[in-house]
């Protein structure tokens, strides 16, 4: 009897592994999948366990260029943050890694794809979605949303015994007490001691930045130089780092991740609203997309009309949306990218910031397509401006208001 194939998103950790295990006992025959989007594994370690746990095979794909360069890169030029705060790391990674799910079934002709997602969370709906905009005629098996596997498995140390029963590997390191998630983007944390909002996370949680107590006692002065609203080349003009300019966007992501890191940049604690209702605390770490928003943010505002940019702003939070509750390849959100590279057809030049204890700081900006004027603006010359017609200017403006004076003195 032929096998159904099986596509599995797999981690090498103790929950994929198990699923790994389940799927071959419930008589699939079992492809994992691993994408490299700039996380810290042993890509090599964890084929050899998913091999020796019973996979057909396991693909490993070099996804850390393609994740740069068509979704963090371009979630820069488009300004997400979801509810003004978090970047959106992970959200980002998931079609990423979507792609290469989804490319991998056809081209072994599997009928479907897995995933380690939990119930509550957001990334099964971002993987599933995804998958579905790629791949319509695809089937989901998601184990943590079947009665059948989560009422056998309450937690880990559920897993844990099945793993010992099977013969899976478990790492001996006590695991840490919270879950992390890991690209070239960002770091985050949930779960396990997080869970509550009140506690302050453990010490030494951070891996991509140092603690303010122990960031560099110097600044470092940067150019990011953006093309249409992406960054497209790093300088550090001199100081403590060796000069170097680059312009390949991995090393542009490397470098600032390295740099923001060690000036402890792009730490937050948040609670976030989860897609299906739920609120969780997240922490994230996000030294390199730190430092190329806030300079993104003000050539911005150099560069584009007053009123683009208010409403480029709401599309950018709807975008923000769109990307962290699943959409990124849904029509809605290929739409409003449209529409948000429109805006940023002038957003072209370069900004000189500062790297210091946790802050980036802007301190100069030029641009070809600037629409500062300094003759107009000056307060030493008129610059063609008749300071006459303010007076019309304020009293237009006031009329509103000392209606509404009139009528509340009349109550």
């Amino acid at each position: 009897m032929v096998k159904d194939l099986v596509i599995l998103a797999y981690s090498g950790g103790l929950d994929t592994s198990c699923i790994l295990k389940w799927l071959i006992q419930k008589n699939y025959e079992v492809v994992c999948f691993m994408a490299d989007v700039g996380q810290n594994e042993d890509f090599e370690k964890a084929k050899k366990k998913a091999v020796a746990v019973g996979a057909k095979d396991v693909v490993v794909e070099d996804l850390r260029k393609e994740f740069v360069c068509n979704y963090m890169l371009p979630a820069v030029q488009m300004g997400l943050v979801y509810e003004s705060r978090y970047y959106l790391g992970t959200s980002l990674a998931r079609p990423c890694i979507t792609v290469g799910l989804v490319n991998t079934a056809k081209n072994l002709g599997a009928k479907y794809i897995a995933h380690g997602a939990t119930g509550k969370g957001n990334d099964q709906v971002r993987f599933e979605l995804s998958m579905y905009s790629l791949w319509p005629e695809g089937k989901i098996i998601a184990p943590w949303r079947i009665p059948e596997f989560f009422q056998r498995f309450q937690g880990r140390t559920d897993l844990i015994e099945y793993a010992k029963k099977e013969n899976i590997p478990v790492s001996a390191t006590p695991k840490e007490p919270w879950s992390t998630d890991e690209n070239i983007m960002h770091i985050s944390y949930e779960s396990g001691v997080l869970e509550d909002p009140a506690a302050i996370p453990p010490g030494g949680i951070f891996k991509m930045t140092r603690d303010l107590a122990k960031a560099d006692d110097y600044a470092s002065v940067l150019d990011i130089h953006f093309e249409k609203g992406l960054p497209v080349s790093l300088r550090i003009p001199s100081g403590h780092e060796m000069a170097l300019h680059v312009n390949d966007p991995l090393v542009i992501v490397e470098t600032l991740n390295k740099l923001g890191g060690q000036h402890g940049i792009g730490r937050i604690d948040i609670v976030e609203n989860r897609f299906l209702g739920l609120k969780s605390r997240g922490l994230y770490e996000t030294p390199a997309g730190t430092v190329l928003h806030v300079a993104h943010v003000d050539l911005e505002a150099f560069t584009l009309d007053r009123e683009v940019l208010r409403v480029k702003k709401y599309l950018q939070d709807k975008m923000a949306d769109f990307v962290y509750n699943g959409f990124w390849f849904s029509p809605e959100a290929a739409f409003t990218r449209k529409c948000l590279e429109l805006s940023q057809e002038s957003v072209t030049g370069t900004v000189t910031v500062q790297l210091f204890k946790g802050n980036v700081t802007v301190l100069a900006r030029k641009s070809p397509n600037s629409l500062y004027n300094k003759d107009l603006v000056s307060m030493d010359i008129a610059g063609g401006f008749s300071p006459e017609d303010s007076t019309g200017f304020i009293n237009i403006n006031a009329i509103r208001l000392k209606e509404f004076a009139r009528l509340s003195n009349l109550k």
